[in-house]
């Protein structure tokens, strides 16, 4: 790939809290698009035996993930319509991720992202990294640094799966996108 997916940003040598969540969570989304994207159908489906993970799957999930955590817990919406058959099968995103396009599933993933910076900075003037999410699921209530916290960490274990699938298909291997 040559063109970066997200852009780089700098993360200064002392950040303060709330710079240096948001600089990492970026690097680990940008780092998890450049071992996912710039594959053709086939690629992105291909599996990493005895796993079933496919990049497409993951892909799919963390777009899902994405809005679980910034637009539904953390500000209480609705999940956009294109998580509605998670209703029927809570494997929807991994399942019918073969179905998509390469093209479908970056578009499906940088919307959320889109969503979840949006979400973010809103959270952010409304209370910053002790805002408290609207929806906890029925458990004790947790912030927005408790939200990015754990996407973070989501990000760096899918990215290890891509990591491991992406140098299967064709050898791409490094710690992070190039500048």
């Amino acid at each position: 790939m040559s063109d970066p997916i997200l852009p780089p940003r700098d993360i200064p040598a002392a950040p303060a809290e709330v710079e240096a969540l948001l600089v990492i969570l970026h690097r680990n989304r940008r780092t998890f698009a450049w071992k996912s994207f710039g594959l053709d159908h086939a690629a992105m489906n291909r599996t990493l035996p005895p796993s079933t993970l496919t990049l497409a799957g993951l892909v799919k999930h963390l777009a899902l993930v994405e809005d679980h955590y910034f637009t539904h817990q953390l500000m209480g919406r609705d999940y956009p319509v294109v998580w509605a058959p998670l209703a029927e099968n809570a494997n929807w995103d991994f399942e019918s991720s073969a179905l998509d396009t390469p093209d479908e599933l970056q578009e499906l993933w940088l919307a959320a992202v889109a969503r979840s910076e949006s979400a973010t900075q809103e959270a952010l003037a409304d209370g910053g990294l002790d805002r408290l999410v609207a929806d906890s699921g029925g458990g004790e209530p947790f912030n927005l640094r408790r939200v990015m916290l754990d996407l973070i960490e989501e990000y760096a274990r899918h990215t290890g799966h891509a990591d491991l699938i992406r140098e299967s298909i064709d050898g791409l291997v490094g710690e992070g996108a190039p500048p």
